[in-house]
Formats: C-alpha cells, structure tokens, sequence
C-alpha cells in the first residue's frame, strides 16, 4: 500500500482546530473552524472522493479519538466519509491509548516504523492518514510518505499549532498534482524528494 498523507492547513501552516472552534483547545487556542466556511461543494467531493478510495485508515492518537466520537457516531448511509471509514480498518499509532473502541481498530504500540513497513508491504491501493499532525511529521522524519497532500485553506490562523516545526528536518517536495476550488482552497500533492538543494 502507498502511505499517502492527506492535511487541512492554513495559508500560516496551522493544523490545530480546523473543524470547529472547540475541537482542539490546547495550548490556549480559540481560533478553531477555519476550514468549514471554505469547503465548498467541489471540495467537499473531493474530500468524499478521497476517503472512499482508500484501504486503510492511519491515525494519531488525538485524531482517531476526535474522528471516533464524530464520524462513529453517524449513521450507516449519511455520509461517505462516515462510511468509509466504518467498512475499512483503521490502525492508531500511540503509546498511550490501550483498547480502541471503534470497530475494526488496531492498535500500533511497539515499532511503529516496522509495523508500517509491513503494512506498506501488504498488497492494497492507499493507506491514508488525515490531519495527524504530529504524526505526519514523524512519518515524514523516518520516510514513510509516499504521497503528502496539502488542502491549504485561505485563512491566516496567526496561532495554533503547525504542521512543520520552527526547527526541524528540511525535505524536498515535487509536485505531482494542483488544484484549487471556488472558495480558495488550494489541493497541493507532493511526494518527498529526498533533501533540498541550497544555492550557494
């Protein structure tokens, strides 16, 4: 399977709270829900279209307990994320959560990066992880990624938390597919493209 890695983020590089504007207090943070209101209709096919296609689903703690109370309580038939993510399993990678609720869940605790290789071994199409930010960055840190995809909304958050660090390691990134919406949401696919080159 390929590991493809699917973020809302803001023009500023904030992950933290797109949903809503309680989602994700943390830190002393209130400028949650900047992504609904940009979503249009085009968007948000795109969305379902993603969803739909994969064959797992990879999960940060925070996430997977945030899309288990929302997405695990809708009904069978009322949305296509929803039902997406019933019918496909959905591996959770933290040290701290011990007994997944959400039906067809597994746990990843030991060696995150062996447990992932495997995976990726194994024949399928798409292992998708959403939002999971901290994740993200440590699957990009261990090269993991094979695709990273960036749904940049048109909003300066001007606080939150990031999904690239102030100090951290530096990747390259070609682009392999672009797209924007009415709204101003920009869809930006990359795949890792080993180091950057620095002029001199």
């Amino acid at each position: 399977m390929k590991l493809m890695t699917f973020t809302q983020v803001t023009v500023d590089g904030v992950v933290q709270g797109n949903g809503g504007r309680d989602e994700n207090r943390s830190g002393g943070f209130e400028r949650g829900g900047w992504a609904r209101t940009v979503f249009d209709e085009q968007a948000m096919a795109l969305v379902d279209q993603t969803y739909q296609r994969a064959d797992a689903f990879l999960f940060g703690r925070r996430t997977y307990e945030l899309f288990a109370r929302y997405w695990g309580a809708k009904a069978p038939g009322t949305s296509p994320i929803a039902d997406a993510l019933r019918s496909r399993p959905k591996y959770v990678a933290s040290t701290t959560l011990t007994d997944p609720q959400w039906t067809g869940s597994t746990l990843l605790s030991g060696d995150l990066a062996s447990a992932l290789r495997d995976l990726k071994a194994a024949p399928g199409g798409e292992l998708q992880v959403h939002g999971s930010g901290t994740l993200v960055r440590w699957l990009l840190a261990n090269d993991l990624v094979d695709e990273l995809t960036l749904l940049v909304c048109p909003v300066v958050v001007g606080q939150g938390l990031r999904l690239f660090p102030q100090d951290g390691p530096d990747l390259a990134l070609d682009l392999i597919d672009s797209r924007s919406f009415p709204k101003g949401v920009a869809v930006l696919t990359y795949r890792p493209a080993g180091r950057p080159e620095y002029a001199a």
